[in-house]
């Protein structure tokens, strides 16, 4: 009887300990995308596929228009973390904004040099207009280079047009003739296929090793709330080990977000992969 009450009071303790904060609310976590395209696949699965929520985070993705709308939501404290250019994260940065960066989200270049009709080679390019989100952001300095090596230097052989987005905008401008070329990221480089337009090259080739997109946050509150950054970096952790270790399942995955039927296992599969290796953390 002594050891039966014993046992009783100790699971009325564990009760009274554990009930409150199984019965917490998970707190929110806002988090920005700047296009909803393949590169950013870890943010979304983080949040579908529950590894988020296994770190008792409630993730919420923003889907913002550039790394400047992010940036700008950051110093507003509107997010909790922003992804997009390390560029744009360091200038802020310089100029005395409380940014740090934490991480990376796409960890290898993901666009395709996409042109006119008229334009089938690196050379037809030449005099033509490109479109692009800056002058630059880390897209455009891996355009230059691509270019750079087929023999076109900026701004001698070509000019670039300021779009604010990414790589939508970029495709709705090349699609009403504002632009002659752009970059999109996987997939909309298979939409801009079908379209008409033709591929030029892959911005990889050129650049085979880059980290194209960064994870940032500020500085002051990540200091303060570091467990929530350590759990917020371990969803990201498992969400890229999901999509590297698995084959077919992500691209089922992501033809459902990004509602889409050009992705695929076949074809996307070493892309989705290369995304989630790479440099995951600072933290």
């Amino acid at each position: 009887m002594i050891v039966c009450f014993r046992v009783a009071v100790a699971l009325l303790v564990l009760s009274l300990v554990s009930s409150p904060a199984m019965g917490q609310e998970k707190p929110k976590f806002y988090v920005g995308a700047s296009s909803k395209t393949l590169g950013y696949s870890p943010l979304w699965v983080g949040v579908k596929k529950g590894f988020f929520d296994q770190q008792g985070l409630d993730a919420q993705v923003l889907l913002l228009r550039g790394t400047p709308m992010t940036v700008q939501a950051m110093a507003g404290a509107s997010l909790h973390v922003g992804s997009g250019g390390p560029e744009a994260f360091i200038e802020a940065s310089e100029r005395g904004l409380d940014l740090v960066m934490i991480g990376g989200i796409i960890n290898g270049l993901t666009h395709f040099i996409m042109a006119g009709k008229k334009h089938k080679t690196y050379e037809d390019l030449r005099g033509a207009t490109f479109g692009a989100s800056s002058l630059t952001s880390g897209t455009v300095i891996a355009l230059k280079q691509a270019l750079k090596i087929r023999g076109l230097e900026y701004p001698r052989d070509y000019k670039i047009l300021v779009i604010a987005g990414g790589s939508a905008s970029n495709l709705a401008a090349l699609q009403s003739g504002q632009i002659a070329a752009t970059t999109v990221a996987i997939p909309l480089n298979y939409l801009a296929e079908e379209s008409g337009f033709n591929v030029i090259g892959r911005l990889t080739d050129a650049v085979p090793d880059y980290q194209q997109t960064a994870l940032a946050t500020k500085r002051s509150w990540a200091e303060k709330n570091r467990p929530l950054m350590i759990r917020f970096m371990k969803g990201m952790a498992l969400a890229n080990r999901w999509l590297f270790e698995n084959k077919e399942a992500p691209s089922i995955f992501l033809l459902s977000r990004c509602s889409s039927s050009l992705i695929t296992p076949a074809r996307d599969g070493n892309t989705i992969r290369k995304i989630a290796s790479g440099p995951r953390t600072a933290i």
